[in-house]
C-alpha cells in the first residue's frame, strides 16, 4: 500500500499531501504524519541473545504511522546536524560543536517510551535530544549561532541546550558530571512523589569515571527513578573503548543477573525488548530466584546495554510482595517503588568528536562506510516502509525535500535573528532576589563600564552609582581597620 493510499482523504493526490504537509520551523518535531495504526509485523534484524533470562519474540509489531514518523523524525535529524556541520566551516557556528549523526535512533526511540513528565539530561552532543523533546529547528540554528531566539537564548551554543517545558535539563559540557546532576532530578521526583523518571545520558568516554559509579550507587541505595543511559558510540574522542576499559562490554559489569542482548539500532528491536521487560515484570513477578542485599532488596536494575549491535537487561526484580501487578507500565512502577535503570546503547557517530577531529585518524574510513552500509538506523526504516509497500522511494525522497526546505528556512531565520542584548550576559546566573548591582563610573558626563539594561531574575532597573574619579581606594587588608572601612565605602555600597 503506498503512502497516499493511507490517509482517508477520497483524493489520492490530497491525501498524500496531508502526509507531507511540511513540518515549519516554529512547530516541534512530534507532529505525526499518518494517522494508519494497521498493525504490521516485522522481524527484527537480528535475533535476541538472552543472559539468565528468556528470549522475546522476533516479531514486533509496529504499524504506518510509527515506521513513517521514526523516518521522518530521524531524517530531519541527520539534515540537521549536516547543516551545522557546513555552518561551523561557514564560521557561523563558532566555539565548540559535538554532531550527532548516526546515533539519531537513541533520541527518536528514547522519545516514544516516555513522557513530558520524565526527566532527560545529557552531555554535550545534545542537539537532537533537545529535538526530540520537542524543540524547533529555528531554537536549534538560533543557538548554535548565538542568536535571541536560540533555545538558551544565544548563551550556551552547541553543549547548553535546554528545554525546561519538556524537561529537559539540558546539554553539559564536562564529562560525566551531569550524572550525578540527573540523580539529583530522580530525588526532587522521589521527593515530590511525581510518578515520574529521569534519564541521565553519557557517553562510553565517560563510562569510567568514578562519579558514574557513586551515582550509580547513591541511585541504589536511595531507590531513585533515575535511569542511567550510556550512549556508547566506541571512541571517547580520539580513544578507542577497548584502550580505556578493562571490559567494554559494559553489560557484562552485571554478570550476576539476567541480560539481554539486542539490536539497538533497530528500533523495532528495541521496542519489543522492552516491551518484553515490561509484561514479565508486571505479569510474572522475578525471573530468577536472587539473594539480595538489603539495600538492593527493593531495586529494579534494568540493563538495557549496546543499543545499536545489542542491548543488554539486567534484571533484579522485586520480592513478591512487591510485584507490579497493578500499574500499567515499567516506568510506573520505577516511579512508584523509586527504583533505577542503566541503559547502555551501542551506536556510532559517522563524524569526529567536535569538529576539531577529523574522526578518521583512529578509525579507518572503510570501518565508517561498513556502518553506514549495514547499520544505519535512517535507511533501515526506509528498507521497511517500502519493503511493506507504505511508501514509495519517490514519497520518500519528497519527505526528505520537505525536510531540506524546512531546514534551509529555519536556518534563515536564525541569521535574520539578532544577537543577545549586552544585559543578556547577566540574566539567569542569580536566583530571584539575589541579583547584584551595575556600578558605572563618572568621569565628566560620560560613563565607563556597566551596562545599561537590567539583568537579574526579577531586575527591572539597573541602580548605578556614580563614582568620583578622585576617589582614591586603599589596597585591601593592610589591616583589618581598612579593610572595614573599605567595605564601608560608597564605591563598595551594593
Amino acid at each position: 500500500m503506498a503512502l497516499s493510499r493511507l490517509a482517508s482523504s477520497s483524493s489520492s493526490s490530497s491525501r498524500f499531501a496531508d502526509l507531507l504537509k511540511p513540518l515549519c520551523s516554529a512547530i516541534s518535531l512530534r507532529r505525526p504524519i499518518s494517522t494508519d495504526t494497521t498493525p504490521i509485523t516485522v522481524e527484527t534484524s537480528v535475533p535476541f541473545t538472552s543472559h539468565q533470562c528468556d528470549t522475546p519474540s522476533r516479531s514486533v509489531q509496529t504499524n504506518a504511522k510509527e515506521l513513517l514518523t521514526f523516518f521522518r523524525d530521524m531524517a530531519l535529524m541527520r539534515r540537521m546536524e549536516i547543516a551545522a556541520d557546513s555552518l561551523y566551516k561557514a564560521k557561523l557556528i563558532r566555539g565548540f560543536c559535538h554532531l550527532y549523526d548516526g546515533q539519531e535512533a537513541v533520541a527518536v526511540g528514547m522519545e516514544a517510551a516516555i513522557t513530558k513528565k520524565d526527566c532527560i539530561i545529557t552531555a554535550y552532543r545534545d542537539h537532537c535530544t533537545f529535538v526530540a523533546r520537542g524543540g524547533t529547528l529555528l531554537e536549534v540554528f538560533a543557538e548554535l549561532m548565538g542568536r535571541q531566539a536560540g533555545c538558551s537564548r544565544g548563551k550556551g551554543g552547541s553543549m547548553h541546550f535546554y528545554k525546561k517545558d519538556s524537561n529537559f535539563y539540558g546539554g553539559h559540557g564536562i564529562v560525566g558530571a551531569q550524572v550525578p546532576l540527573g540523580c539529583g532530578l530522580a530525588f526532587a521526583q522521589k521527593y515530590s512523589k511525581d510518578e515520574a523518571v529521569t534519564f541521565a545520558l553519557y557517553g562510553d568516554g565517560a563510562a569510567n569515571q568514578g562519579q558514574l559509579f557513586e551515582a550509580l550507587n547513591i541511585s541504589a541505595l536511595w531507590d531513585l527513578p533515575a535511569i542511567l543511559v550510556c550512549e556508547n558510540n566506541h571512541y571517547g574522542m580520539g580513544t578507542a573503548e577497548w584502550r580505556a576499559s578493562k571490559s567494554p562490554a559494559y553489560y557484562k559489569r552485571g554478570d550476576y543477573a539476567p541480560g539481554l542482548k539486542v539490536d539497538g539500532m533497530d528500533a523495532l528491536a528495541v521496542k519489543q525488548a522492552c516491551t518484553f521487560a515490561k509484561e514479565h515484570a508486571l505479569k510474572n513477578g522475578p525471573i530468577v530466584s536472587v539473594n539480595l542485599p538489603h539495600q538492593l532488596e527493593k531495586t529494579l536494575v534494568f540493563f538495557i546495554t549496546h543499543f545499536s549491535v545489542y542491548v543488554n537487561c539486567v534484571i533484579f526484580l522485586m520480592p513478591k510482595a512487591h510485584q507490579a501487578t497493578e500499574y500499567n507500565t515499567l516506568l510506573e512502577y520505577c516511579a512508584c517503588f523509586k527504583l533505577f535503570y542503566i541503559l547502555e546503547m551501542d551506536t556510532y557517530r559517522y563524524h569526529g568528536h567536535s569538529m576539531s577531529d577529523p574522526g578518521s585518524t583512529y578509525r579507518t574510513r572503510d570501518e565508517i562506510t561498513g556502518v553506514r552500509q549495514e547499520r544505519d538506523p535512517v535507511e533501515r526504516i526506509r528498507k521497511l516502509i517500502l519493503s511493506h509497500d507504505l511508501a514509495t522511494e519517490k514519497e520518500l525522497k519528497d519527505i526528505e525535500k520537505e525536510i531540506r526546505k524546512e531546514v534551509d528556512d529555519a536556518i534563515a531565520q536564525a541569521k535574520e535573528n539578532p544577537l543577545p542584548e549586552s544585559s543578556e550576559l547577566f540574566t539567569n546566573v542569580y536566583a530571584k532576589g539575589l541579583g547584584v548591582e551595575v556600578y558605572h563610573q563618572n568621569h565628566g558626563s560620560e560613563y565607563t563600564g556597566g551596562h545599561e539594561r537590567s539583568f537579574g531574575a526579577d531586575r527591572k532597573e539597573a541602580n548605578f552609582i556614580s563614582f568620583d574619579p578622585t576617589h582614591t581606594v586603599k589596597k585591601p587588608c593592610e589591616n583589618h581597620e581598612t579593610a572595614e572601612v573599605e567595605r564601608k565605602s560608597p564605591a563598595f555600597t551594593g
